[in-house]
C-alpha cells in the first residue's frame, strides 16, 4: 500500500488536507504508525483538530513578536507568559491565588445554584409566583454585577462576602432563566397524561417537569459557571489580597502584561475544567437527550 493509498484511510483533519502533499503524507504516515487501529486514528486526528488553531494562533503570536511586529512591552511573546506561569507555580503563589477565586466562585456559585434553582421552579410552575416575581426579575437582571459593587462594600464591608454577593449575582440570573424557560419548554403532553392519571402536583414536578427541563436547566448552570468567573476579577478589586483577579489588578499596576495575561489563562483553564464536568455532569443526568453535532 502507498503513501498516497494510505492517507486516504485517515480521517478527520488529515482526510481534508490537499491530496499529494507532504504534509498529508507527513501525517498519514505518522497517524498510521502511531494508532494501528482506525478507530484510534479517528480519537488521534479528532484531538489533533481540537488543539490545531490554538496552536496555530499561539505560533504566530510567537512568531510576530521574534519579528518585533508586536511590541512585547504591549503583548508579550507566548513564551515570556509561560516562563511567568511557571514562575508563579514553583514559587507557590499560583496554587494560593487559585485556590482563594476558586472557593469564592464555588461559594457563589452554589448559591446562585440553590436559590435560582428554587426559585426558578416556582415561577415555572406557578402563574402567581411568576407574576408577583417577574417584574423585579426582569428590572434586575441586565445591571451588570460590577454596578453592584459600591452598595456590595456598604452592605458586606470589605471582606469575603462582599466578593461572594458580586459572584453570586453573576451566576444567578442566567441560572433562574435557564429554569423557568426549561420549565416552560416542557411537552405539554407528558403534563396532560400526567393530570389524566391523577399525579399529585410534587411528584408531577419530580417525574415530568424537572427531568423535561434538565437539559435546559444544565445549559443555565453552565452560563451562571461561566459568569461567575467573569466576575471574579471584578469581585477581587475589592480589597482582596489574594485571587486569580489580584494578580491581574497586580499585572496592571507594575505594567507587567505577562502577568496579566498569565492570571487571564488561569482562569480560562479553571473555568474549561469546570465546565467540562458540568457537561460530563449533564451526560450522567440526561442520556435521552440526542444533541446534533454537525457534519
Amino acid at each position: 500500500m502507498t503513501a498516497d493509498s494510505s492517507a486516504e484511510t485517515v480521517p478527520g483533519a488529515v482526510a481534508r488536507l490537499p491530496a499529494r502533499t507532504p504534509a498529508r503524507n507527513a501525517v498519514a504516515q505518522f497517524l498510521l504508525r502511531s494508532f494501528p487501529s482506525r478507530r484510534a486514528r479517528t480519537q488521534a486526528s479528532r484531538s489533533l483538530q481540537y488543539v490545531l488553531l490554538p496552536l496555530a494562533v499561539v505560533a504566530l503570536w510567537e512568531t510576530l513578536c521574534h519579528a518585533n511586529l508586536i511590541r512585547v512591552i504591549a503583548l508579550p511573546a507566548p513564551s515570556t507568559v509561560a516562563v511567568t506561569l511557571w514562575g508563579l507555580c514553583i514559587t507557590g503563589q499560583l496554587p494560593v491565588h487559585v485556590g482563594a477565586s476558586l472557593l469564592r466562585v464555588l461559594e457563589g456559585f452554589a448559591a446562585a445554584a440553590a436559590l435560582g434553582i428554587a426559585l426558578g421552579v416556582a415561577v415555572g410552575v406557578s402563574t402567581t409566583v411568576a407574576r408577583l416575581t417577574d417584574l423585579i426579575i426582569q428590572v434586575l437582571r441586565p445591571i451588570p454585577p460590577i454596578a453592584w459593587i459600591p452598595l456590595a462594600i456598604l452592605w458586606f464591608g470589605i471582606g469575603e462576602a462582599s466578593k461572594v454577593y458580586i459572584i453570586f449575582l453573576g451566576a444567578f440570573f442566567p441560572i433562574i432563566i435557564g429554569v423557568i424557560e426549561g420549565i416552560r419548554n416542557t411537552d405539554h403532553r407528558y403534563v396532560e397524561v400526567a393530570r389524566i392519571l391523577e399525579t399529585s402536583r410534587w411528584k408531577l414536578i419530580r417525574r415530568v417537569v424537572l427531568p423535561g427541563a434538565l437539559p435546559t436547566i444544565i445549559t443555565g448552570l453552565r452560563i451562571g459557571l461561566g459568569n461567575a468567573w467573569v466576575c471574579v476579577v471584578a469581585a477581587e478589586l475589592i480589597a482582596a489580597e489574594r485571587g486569580v483577579g489580584y494578580i491581574i489588578v497586580d499585572g496592571r499596576e507594575m505594567s507587567r502584561p505577562d502577568l496579566v495575561i498569565a492570571g487571564m489563562i488561569s482562569i480560562g483553564v479553571i473555568g474549561k475544567l469546570m465546565d467540562v464536568g458540568l457537561r460530563r455532569m449533564e451526560r450522567a443526568l440526561v442520556p435521552w437527550r440526542a444533541q446534533y453535532q454537525g457534519n
